[in-house]
């Protein structure tokens, strides 16, 4: 079909692709949960995996790596099934946006910013991505209902992962203002993403994850070369291993898995996740980096619990609207 043109005899730039409609009461069965549950273990392995390979790898180099990793991770895996990345213009910047929103830009910034930030302040301010992505639900796009039972979980897995993290760290807020604003602004980009991302639900997941890592780790590839100088860097076996886990576990199988959630459940529901990775990420960091129980625990889950049944049950099997 012939573009519209103006007046002017000019041809009219397409309208942008409008976002899919999540509907109050699409079926949902026991296997999208566990997919949720499936991706909040692959992405609570961040925190530890990246604690033991940061210590030897700089930060730029280290998301390069995992990146490219989990892209010739998927690349094999798709070569196997006989299935294409798309090369269409659309489909390249749609990719690129999504990992820059994604991945690019809020990785490198919480990683400087834990630079001044501590880890436990740095968890609590990350998780308030469910909240943000509730209030551009709500306000802008609207995309899917946004019931004020989402907005109270979102609360409650919020005072969860501050009971986990403990009520001391709260103290520490506003010493380094503009590192904390910046992992905000991080976390306000992971919501975005979480949006944007329904504009991918046409492509198969894994051609998702794997043209959207493809392109975070080349885009990053000539800063580490510039900057880091791989070349001279003396990484332990223990980083090496826990890079390469990482690309293939949280990177690769986790943003596959997370677009499959986005399509199944939703932009809300899918963030739900966030809150999940909370108590799983410390099981791990206690098993591999020995770091001790919080004393809060049973409550912080108890409140985590909650708030993610809060943003996952569908509103009408409550009667709200």
């Amino acid at each position: 079909m012939p573009q519209s043109t103006s007046g002017t005899g000019r041809t009219a730039a397409p309208a942008p692709t409008p976002l899919p409609t999540i509907a109050a009461g699409a079926a949902r069965d026991w296997r999208d949960y566990a997919l949720l549950l499936a991706l909040a273990c692959c992405w609570s392995s961040t925190y530890p995996l990246a604690k033991l390979a940061l210590d030897t790898i700089p930060p730029i180099t280290f998301i390069s790596a995992r990146s490219l990793i989990a892209a010739a991770f998927l690349f094999a895996i798709l070569r196997m099934r006989g299935v294409r990345i798309p090369t269409d213009a659309k489909a390249r910047k749609l990719f690129a946006t999504q990992q820059l929103i994604n991945s690019t830009f809020p990785f490198l910034i919480i990683t400087w910013s834990q630079q001044y930030v501590p880890a436990s302040n740095t968890v609590v301010l990350a998780s308030t991505t469910p909240i943000f992505a509730f209030l551009i639900t709500s306000l802008i796009t609207r995309h899917e209902p946004a019931t004020l039972l989402k907005l109270a979980g979102a609360i409650l897995g919020l005072a969860g992962t501050v009971a986990i993290v403990g009520l001391d760290a709260l103290r520490g807020f506003g010493s380094e203002i503009v590192a904390e604003i910046a992992i905000l602004l991080a976390t306000i980009s992971f919501a975005c993403a979480t949006i944007f991302g329904l504009r991918l639900s046409d492509y198969d997941p894994m051609v998702v994850a794997a043209g959207s890592l493809l392109f975070g780790g080349l885009v990053l590839l000539p800063p580490s070369l510039i900057i880091d100088q791989p070349w001279t860097l003396h990484p332990t076996p223990q980083a090496i291993v826990a890079t390469i886990v990482m690309g293939i576990v949280s990177s690769a199988l986790g943003l596959m898995l997370f677009y499959m959630c986005l399509s199944r459940l939703g932009t809300l529901t899918t963030n739900a996740q966030g809150y999940l990775r909370i108590p799983i990420g410390v099981g791990l960091s206690v098993v591999l980096l020995g770091e001790s129980v919080p004393s809060n625990l049973a409550l912080g889950l108890l409140l985590v619990m909650a708030g993610v049944a809060a943003m996952t049950v569908p509103a009408e099997r409550l009667k709200l609207r």
